[in-house]
């Protein structure tokens, strides 16, 4: 996982040298734009490298920058050495020197990139530097609709070519990586993977769309999307095929494996991490032709243990992992309250809540020097795995409440997921998100997807019926993890951790403070105490309104008749299981 930043001047030609604040501004705060810039010496270079050095724990290896002044024009990438350790840094330039690249994420088809590259060009000469640097290669060759709609993995990339004086920006279609661009007083353009870059020196910001992209100049930046299919506006009618489904995310966990640097996986013993982690090892165990092949694994909990920890040994004993378990007390999560406020770059309670233990997890296990684990976020909202989608009124409500949660991934889990990971220079790969397996669940009848009636099993009604089934042949899991009930990862580490950062957080407003909730914000105001305290934190590391409007809580459905509070626990089918 690396970070991107990127400054784009307001004017490219004959920018005047004398007076940097028309190229670019940036000063101590984000409604009063001084002159703390203006009045400096410091370069646009200087400007982009301090500004980038907000983001440096993404990519810990190295920070490239290339910089043009007759285009007006800096690119910077904090690098995380995985693909093309020795020849991957960034920013790429084409060979001819007129375009030049820089991307975060990982592109799982740029083999087959390459091939069509080679096929074009006639000869095979083509040798990638790294899976991104494929991207310039290609859009020299195909232009950027094409490589649009051949491109697969996880990115954010801005792709700036002087021949023409366009920008290609482009989001991955569900956002698992992020990214945020605004404009500075002066009119320059901002593009950079974390909302903190931008911090002090834009004065309007705004969340890039996934699955959307922008070609142009650099004058007015309008996303449209390059995504596009049919289970966003119709309800699919196609039953699915169980072998089929088995089979996509085999290819997936596959396609999603290739690094050059050690590999682990998160296990919180819940289905979705335990299934990725299962395929993994025996994907593993036939490509080094060693059936002794151990996947390190590592869940987390509090000291004590929670329910995550049994199962998720049970797990890695079953698949012969090499397990790690990771224990942290309360106090130790609470400490970590405003770095988790200032790494997620939100202040949604559900956020929070988890990216504590992912980042004390996440920390952990890159002191053992692992640089990539593969997770199993995405699962709940392909296959409606959330409990409170048991209340869904009927399959078509069912359907519309996944896609909008696919939607909106990039503003939650994905959001939490990736910046917990990235704050310690790890990368997290999340196979259930893969394109081809994406377009394929997501098209499958929401009869088929929801919550069932009876199993010949005795398993009644569970979520993700259809994944439980597709891999219960096999032997890929121990019965008791393959129909466990969904358990959020906030919940599983250990019940007490929610209920005591929840009351820790509202012990710090006041009653006076809170009763002037809606006059202190009145876009999404707090509805708790604990929402107000992350509130109010986010203020102060992110002030102003503009940086505000990137965040979406994250609730059940309230209207479903589900109680507000985001825990799985406090939904009716879970409390029913307890009482079992």
């Amino acid at each position: 996982m690396c970070g991107i930043l990127c400054i784009f001047t307001h004017q490219r030609v004959g920018t005047n040298a004398e007076h940097p604040q028309q190229q670019a501004c940036c000063n101590g705060t984000c409604t009063n734009f001084s002159d703390r810039f203006t009045s400096s010496s410091e370069s646009l270079r200087e400007l982009a490298f301090r500004q980038s050095s907000k983001q440096r724990h993404r990519g810990p290896d190295q920070t490239g920058l290339v910089v043009n002044d007759p285009e007006g024009f800096v690119l910077v990438q904090e690098r995380l050495s995985v693909i093309g350790v020795k020849t991957g840094r960034q920013p790429f330039t084409s060979t001819d020197g007129t375009t030049h690249l820089v991307a975060n994420g990982e592109i799982y088809n740029f083999a087959h990139m390459v091939s069509l590259i080679h096929d074009a060009n006639g000869h095979e000469r083509y040798k990638p530097r790294s899976d991104c640097d494929v991207l310039v290669a290609f859009y020299e060759l195909f232009g950027p609709d094409r490589l649009l709609q051949t491109v697969r993995g996880m990115f954010a990339f801005v792709l700036y070519d002087c021949n023409t004086h366009r920008l290609l920006v482009a989001r991955d279609p569900v956002g698992i990586v992020p990214l945020y661009y605004g404009w500075d007083q002066a009119g320059s353009l901002w593009i950079a993977s974390e909302l903190k870059c931008l911090v002090e020196c834009c004065r309007e910001v705004v969340v890039f769309p996934p699955g959307h992209a922008y070609y142009g100049t650099r004058d007015s930046v309008v996303p449209t999307p390059y995504f596009n299919a049919h289970w966003m506006t119709e309800i699919p009618s196609g039953g699915v095929d169980l072998e089929e489904l088995k089979h996509k995310l085999e290819a997936a966990v596959e396609s999603h494996l290739q690094c050059e640097v050690p590999l682990g996986a998160l296990l919180s013993g819940g289905l979705d991490s335990s299934l990725i982690a299962s395929i993994a090892t025996r994907i593993l165990r036939r490509n080094t032709s060693n059936p002794n092949y151990r996947l390190k694994t590592y869940s987390i909990g509090l000291d004590g243990g929670g329910p995550d920890l049994q199962y998720a040994r049970t797990v890695a004993n079953y698949i012969g992992s090499d397990h790690t378990e990771i224990h942290f007390t309360i106090s130790e999560g609470l400490d970590f309250i405003r770095d988790a406020v200032y790494h997620a770059e939100t202040y949604d309670v559900t956020t929070i809540r988890c990216i504590v233990p992912v980042m004390l997890l996440a920390r952990a296990i890159r002191s053992e020097g692992i640089r990539v684990v593969l997770s199993g976020e995405g699962a709940d909202e392909l296959f409606g795995g959330y409990l409170y989608f048991h209340l869904a009124p009927n399959v078509t409500e069912f359907h519309r409440e996944t896609v909008r949660r696919v939607l909106g991934l990039h503003l939650s889990d994905c959001l939490r997921a990736n910046k917990g990971c990235a704050a310690w220079g790890l990368e997290l790969r999340v196979p259930f998100l893969d394109t081809d397996f994406l377009q394929y669940v997501m098209s499958i009848r929401p009869q088929d997807r929801a919550p069932g009636s009876a199993e010949p099993n005795g398993h009644s009604g569970l979520e993700k019926r259809i994944l439980r089934q597709a891999f219960a042949k096999g032997n890929y899991l121990p019965r008791e993890v393959l129909w466990r009930q969904k358990e959020q990862f906030s919940d599983g580490v250990g019940y007490a951790w929610i209920d005591a950062v929840s009351q820790w957080a509202a012990d710090r407003v006041s009653e006076k403070e809170f009763e002037m909730a809606a006059d202190r914000f009145p876009f999404n105001t707090p509805t708790t105490k604990e929402a107000y305290y992350y509130r109010k934190l986010f203020e102060q590391l992110f002030p102003g309104s503009t940086f505000a409007r990137t965040v979406q809580r994250w609730m059940p459905r309230t209207d479903w008749g589900c109680p507000e509070d985001p825990s799985g626990r406090k939904q009716t089918v879970h409390q029913d299981q307890q009482k079992k």
